[in-house]
Order: structure tokens, then C-alpha cells, then sequence
């Protein structure tokens, strides 16, 4: 994945390219010295092993809205598997977003509730050190200036493919 800072208020752009050479483009929000939302994911999903997040939906075919096709060759239906994926995996998708929430909030050295941590499926400490990772990420983040990028490998826990 390959994060380009932009201009502040503007969307991020990031260039996806999957295993099987699909490329997507997806902008998101985030702009200026702020880490971008999907940023964050990516951060926290790689840092805390999560194979089903957003990422790894996207690893495995699904297409979010924000998504445009670039290039690359997709597999035969793809929309009705993304479609499935998504159902699927919503209940997933919805931790994935608590759990960036949560790492998001310690790494910001904001409350979090240890019913929030109880509820993230990780122990505090994994979630610390997620939130160190974070902060590191957003101290290069913030002395990008727009138009440079930020490239983060996240590769699936165990290296499979999940279908």
C-alpha cells in the first residue's frame, strides 16, 4: 500500500496492489499531518495480527465504495464475491474499527476504558505497543510534505490466503 500525503483537507490518496496484481486506488480521509484513517488500520490490523479486518477483506477481494480499479486483470465475479465477503465478515469489519479506534486513542494518550481494552480481544500491552508503532508512523507521517509517500507492506498473519 502506498500512502500519498496530500495538501491539508484534501483526501489521501493510497495505491493498493493485491497478490493477484489487481491494483486499486481508494481516497480516504485524512489529509494534511494527521495519520489517514486507513493508515491506521493498516498500521494497527499489521501490528496486531488481524487477517480480517479492512485489509485483509481487501487482500481477499473485496471492493469498498472509495475504491477504483486501476489495472490488473479481476477474477471472475468479483462483485458478487466481494459482495458475499462483506456480509460475511461485517461483524469483523466493525471490531477492526473499534480496535484502530481504541490503539488510535491510546496512541494520543486518550482514556480508554479497560471495557474497551477487554472488548479489543488483545491485552493492553499488545495494544501499547501498537500505539507506539502509531506514534513512530505518525512522526513520519507528519514530516512527509504533499505528495510524498508512505509504503506499509501488510501481509496476512501466517501468510495465507483466507477464503
Amino acid at each position: 500500500m502506498t500512502f500519498r500525503r496530500m495538501a491539508d483537507r484534501r483526501p489521501v490518496e493510497t495505491t493498493v496492489a493485491r497478490d493477484d496484481g489487481v491494483v486499486f486506488e481508494l481516497r480516504g480521509a485524512g489529509g494534511g499531518a494527521d495519520l489517514p484513517h486507513d493508515l491506521v488500520h493498516a498500521l494497527v490490523e499489521r501490528e496486531l495480527r488481524v487477517a480480517d479486518g479492512i485489509w485483509g477483506c481487501i487482500a481477499d477481494g473485496v471492493v469498498w465504495q472509495s475504491m477504483r480499479h486501476v489495472s490488473g486483470r479481476q477474477p471472475p465475479h468479483a462483485a458478487e464475491r466481494s459482495a458475499a465477503l462483506k456480509r460475511a465478515r461485517s461483524a469483523r469489519v466493525q471490531q477492526a474499527e473499534l480496535l484502530a479506534d481504541v490503539v488510535a486513542r491510546l496512541a494520543r494518550d486518550a482514556e480508554v476504558l479497560p471495557t474497551e481494552v477487554a472488548g479489543s480481544g488483545h491485552p493492553r500491552a499488545q495494544l501499547t505497543e501498537a500505539a507506539a508503532a502509531l506514534r513512530a508512523a505518525g512522526r513520519e507521517w507528519a514530516a512527509l510534505r504533499p505528495g510524498e509517500t508512505l509504503v506499509v507492506d501488510w501481509a496476512r498473519p501466517g501468510g495465507r490466503r483466507r477464503r
